[in-house]
């Protein structure tokens, strides 16, 4: 049947799943809906989650393991900020510390503002923190990370191996990153994760960062989808994609596929001329 198809048919291992996350309430979320100035004050500096942010993250915790979620995810991967940090592993994190576990804490008791406790790195995915799905860098104190030193003592169960700088030489104090520019990192970022060998991947992001990162997609869609892949991200909401590498970004290989013919015997198809014919036309198109 000729035309084209209003639907996409990908493989499986060029394939991936992506739980986009917000992080939780913010004190600067609660101080720049009274006031949008508060957003340049460093009395919200890196700032943490609120009680009610901690209640967010508790909400989504339950739904991830109600909805199966939880027990799929293979890596979580965090922006490296206090907000997103504490988030990440209130929702992903193997639930309260006690002293005699034999896993390191993903938290330690009262990391940043407030008396949160400890949270065990045991029987969950492992989790990296990466710079490239920070917030909108720039003009804003609540957007600019501490020392990663700093981050270490109070998150021992998060890898900081990618972040190559002790301090946050990202940030300006009096330029803030333009649409363009948080666009194209968002772009990095994605095709980072069609690199990883995961599968089914979390990550816990900002607004703007999310907000420009899925502008890139969807613009190919009914208008419908498009429509959900652009709207805005509540406090703690959670958002499930899948994203298929067709440009052959990654090099992941099919664990499911069976090659067949096993033992090999004949079987040249009735339709060998058709087979043939697209096996050509495919060819043609892959060396022009």
């Amino acid at each position: 049947m000729a035309g084209t198809l209003d639907t996409g048919l990908y493989p499986l291992h060029h394939c991936k799943t992506l739980h986009l996350v917000r992080h939780g309430q913010g004190y600067h979320n609660v101080a720049g809906e009274k006031d949008h100035d508060a957003y340049m004050s460093y009395e919200f500096f890196d700032t943490s989650l609120t009680p009610l942010g901690w209640c967010q993250v508790d909400n989504l915790r339950k739904h991830i393991r109600k909805t199966g979620i939880a027990s799929r995810i293979e890596l979580v991967v965090t922006s490296p900020l206090m907000r997103t940090m504490q988030t990440a592993v209130g929702v992903f994190g193997g639930g309260g510390y006690i002293d005699s576990d034999a896993s390191p804490p993903l938290m330690v008791t009262s990391a940043g503002k407030g008396d949160h406790a400890a949270i065990t790195s045991a029987n969950c995915p492992p989790f990296i923190a990466n710079e490239w799905c920070r917030e909108q860098m720039g003009l804003h104190p609540c957007d600019k990370r501490k020392n990663i030193d700093e981050y270490r003592p109070l998150f021992p169960g998060i890898d900081f191996s990618l972040i190559e700088t002790n301090e946050d030489l990202l940030w300006k104090p009096d330029a803030r990153e333009t649409r363009i520019e948080i666009a194209a990192r968002g772009r990095a970022f994605m095709n980072w994760l069609l690199t990883r060998k995961e599968k089914e991947i979390a990550v816990v992001s900002h607004s703007s960062f999310l907000i420009h990162t899925l502008g890139l997609f969807g613009n190919d869609c009914h208008s419908l989808l498009r429509k959900e892949i652009h709207k805005a991200y509540a406090n703690c909401e959670l958002r499930s994609f899948v994203i298929v590498d067709r440009c052959a970004i990654g090099t992941n290989l099919p664990l499911t596929n069976f090659s067949g013919g096993i033992p090999r015997g004949p079987d040249v198809p009735s339709d060998y001329e058709d087979v043939k014919s697209l096996d050509t036309r495919d060819k043609t198109s892959t060396t022009s």
